[in-house]
């Protein structure tokens, strides 16, 4: 999971997140995955068969764009599952770019107590993560 700069004014920066962005006009869905985990944590995911988990969940929140103007954000997250079979945990390296600034790997039991993104924690009980 990945938190975000709070001076590039991205939404939630004082929250856990599963890496992701925006889809950009014309993009497929997951066209719009693999250029996020690219651009957030430098993984080429496209040797590997993602998976949308389907559980619709969202938020809202104020972003500050590069203006200084202020505009409410209303997200629908889409969430997918990529396993990374060739690899364990330790071995995939992670290169912060874009806008995040920290990285790290929760256990299934870390994941109950760390602060997340509003619907993070329920998110990940519906999955049957905890």
């Amino acid at each position: 999971m990945g938190k975000k700069d709070p001076n590039k004014g991205g939404v939630y920066s004082d929250c856990w997140h599963i890496p992701g962005g925006g889809v950009d006009e014309g993009e497929l869905l997951e066209q719009a995955l693999q250029r996020e985990v690219k651009e957030e944590v430098g993984l080429d995911i496209l040797p590997y068969r993602p998976v949308l988990i389907p559980i619709k969940h969202g938020g809202t929140s104020e972003k500050t764009l590069s203006s200084g103007e202020k505009v409410i954000c209303n997200m629908d997250f889409n969430t997918y599952r990529i396993e990374i079979f060739d690899k364990n945990a330790d071995e995939v390296e992670v290169l912060l770019n874009d806008d995040l600034v920290e990285a790290k790997w929760f256990s299934r039991t870390e994941l109950s107590d760390v602060k997340q993104i509003p619907g993070g924690k329920e998110f990940f009980q519906e999955a049957g993560i905890f």
